[in-house]
């Protein structure tokens, strides 16, 4: 199993590399896979909303982008806008840590091939149960809350 991490924002992220792993380790391992190319890079707002102008053509940034690259081995990219983590984690008076969880739990599970509806309704999908699981899981475990 393979993670690359690559920080492109301008913000210093480097304490929370190790969660950062490991919460990719814990989404991948929900499932299984003979191997894995995982990559994780943060970005900025500009640089998230041109990929989803780009890839998506929707404009505007989003918190998380997931591209599956190949099933076999599973290769994937994970891009989470780092301005976006902080925003939220500001906004939902969390840490910046379980956001940033929260974040490439949730773009590693659309990698492996998991969906879900927009809107409200994603909140009811196995998805979501799944992510808040692992995510319940990563935070009882981990120190630096």
């Amino acid at each position: 199993m393979t993670i690359l991490l690559s920080n492109l924002s301008e913000h210093d992220l480097d304490e929370h590399s190790d969660a950062v792993r490991l919460a990719a380790r814990i989404a991948l391992a929900s499932q299984p896979a003979t191997a894995v190319e995982l990559s994780v890079t943060f970005v900025t707002d500009e640089a998230i909303a041109e990929l989803n102008r780009e890839y998506l053509q929707r404009s505007g940034p989003t918190d998380v982008l997931a591209f599956c690259l190949g099933d076999d081995p599973l290769v994937g990219d994970v891009y989470i806008s780092a301005d976006t983590v902080r925003r939220n984690a500001r906004d939902l008076d969390i840490p910046l840590v379980e956001e940033m969880l929260r974040l490439v739990v949730h773009g590693t599970l659309h990698v492996m091939g998991h969906d879900h509806p927009a809107g409200d309704a994603r909140y009811q999908s196995s998805m979501f149960e799944l992510q808040e699981s692992l995510v319940g899981r990563l935070l009882s475990d981990w120190p630096e809350r």
